[in-house]
């Protein structure tokens, strides 16, 4: 068997748990009846504050620290999770989940474990290593700012949050690696009141790095910029009804990608056939010029990794080549059942859960053309500046998202803004009518993917582009 290798650094947690406890374990896992095990040891730090109505109304900070141990027999995989991270603890963990697997025992040979260095932190100054006071302070200097822009706004809520996951990964193929991840995020949300009733405008930034985000992040600009953007939506006229051209600005649309597309290529859901681009590699599935990649290692975005959840490195996976679908996203045991590497998309939220195909910085890649060319070509359509949330069927690619903030395109000129209103379309139709992309990619802003009741954090983006023809569900006659 291929042994992999761990990735050294600094910044290091040290062990989680004793490399020879975590031999003992995987050895008990096989010893009970498993053909293979894997142990998953975590160590989660996180503090968050929001500042509302002008005070903290929330301050809250938190540790989770346990392992969870998977193992196979056949097709059958069993998993048991503990807090008990003594010895005896885990013997017993693993045990309970080699007896849920039911194999017999007795007949694996374990490879020996790797490496057990650390990768580095992305960090130049931990959070951790911050007073709160500064912390408030930065809260406070947003809820200035926000108020500052205009007498209509009426509320601002400003969140701080940042967090620390240190993960132990070892298997018994040999494999034994581990991260050390740090994330750090900026919120802003502002509410106008006028004659036309109340608006919202929200900014967010949120990096894999440490408290350096605010060197070139400034949360007093942010914080007008939601406020602005609340103030605007004010004289917001009704979005059009029915099919029309929507141009999506640059980073504001890449969760219709994550949710519509996305989700759809990941291999668990191809397999179990509820995606509706099961079975489709090679095939023409959007417009030539189309590229969707899923890149794990991508600088210091949210979704970036060292390693996945199951302790492979992650890497750029290209999933859709000029219009043509290339690949899936892969887990292990997905993988293993099809011969073939994993992909570095094994995640988990947490040592309470097991690993899942997931997406981690999933974007559309740059086009060619000039954004403001874009605009310029549309006489008339919807310039989409914000998507929200929504919702995708995998099995159909069928969606709705609703679109935070939007403007009318009159004579190729962007005009008037318009009310909040709807998206409604599918996946695959949507990658086939893109008939125009632009040059200025940028990711979007930092998200939470949920699936099957966990949730990761996962960066998405796109350049400037247009779709042909999208339904908007507006209000206008």
């Amino acid at each position: 068997m291929t042994q992999d290798t761990a990735i050294s650094g600094t910044h290091s947690p040290g062990a989680l748990v004793d490399l020879d406890v975590v031999d003992a374990t995987l050895r008990a896992a096989l010893d009970a009846g498993g053909e293979w095990a894997e142990l998953f040891a975590e160590d989660r730090e996180s503090v968050g504050a929001i500042f509302d109505e002008g005070r903290v109304e929330e301050m809250n900070s938190g540790r989770d620290r346990g392992v969870g141990i998977r193992v196979t027999a056949g097709d059958v995989t069993g998993y048991a999770h503990t807090a008990d991270l003594s010895a005896q603890g885990l013997t017993d963990a693993a045990r309970t989940a080699a007896a849920v697997a039911a194999g017999h025992g007795g007949t694996v040979e374990m490879t020996p474990l790797g490496g057990s260095g650390t990768a580095a932190a992305r960090v130049a100054v931990l959070p951790a290593s911050i007073g709160t006071e500064r912390k408030v302070a930065l809260l406070r200097m947003a809820d200035d700012a926000a108020r500052s822009v205009d007498s209509a706004i009426t509320q601002v809520t400003a969140r701080y949050a940042e967090g620390r996951r240190r993960i132990l990964v070892a298997n018994t193929n040999g494999l034994c690696a581990a991260d050390d991840q740090v994330r750090t995020l900026f919120s802003v949300g502002c509410v106008a009141s006028g004659d036309g009733g109340l608006q919202t405008g929200r900014e967010t930034v949120g990096y894999t790095v440490g408290w350096e985000l605010f060197d070139t992040h400034d949360p007093a600009e942010l914080a007008r910029r939601a406020a602005s953007r609340a103030v605007t939506k004010l004289a917001a006229r009704p979005a059009p009804s029915g099919e029309v051209p929507v141009v999506i600005a640059r980073g504001g649309g890449g969760v219709l990608f994550h949710e519509a597309c996305g989700h759809g290529l990941e291999a668990d859901l191809v397999r179990k056939g509820a995606s509706v681009f099961a079975g489709r590699v090679g095939e023409q599935v959007a417009a030539p010029g189309v590229t969707l990649v899923d890149d794990g290692t991508m600088g210091p975005e949210w979704g970036t990794l060292a390693i996945d959840d199951e302790g492979h490195l992650t890497q750029r996976n290209v999933l859709i080549s000029d219009g043509v679908l290339t690949d899936y996203m892969w887990d292990w045991l997905r993988s293993r059942d099809v011969g073939r590497a994993p992909s570095g998309n094994g995640r988990r939220q947490s040592y309470t859960h097991l690993p899942m195909v997931r997406m981690t910085n999933t974007f559309v890649t740059n086009g060619e053309i000039d954004p403001d060319d874009i605009i310029a070509d549309t006489p008339w359509g919807v310039y989409v500046a914000q998507l929200g949330g929504g919702q995708v069927n995998t099995a159909t690619g069928d969606f709705v998202f609703g679109m935070t903030e939007a403007y009318l395109i009159e004579d190729g000129v962007i005009t008037e803004p318009l009310r909040e209103g709807n998206l409604i379309g599918n996946g695959p139709a949507v990658l086939a009518e893109i008939d125009a992309i632009g040059n200025d990619f940028a990711m979007g802003s930092p998200g939470t993917c949920g699936k099957d009741g966990q949730g990761v954090p996962v960066g998405d983006g796109q350049p400037t582009l247009r779709v042909r023809a999208l339904t908007v569900g507006g209000t206008a006659a």
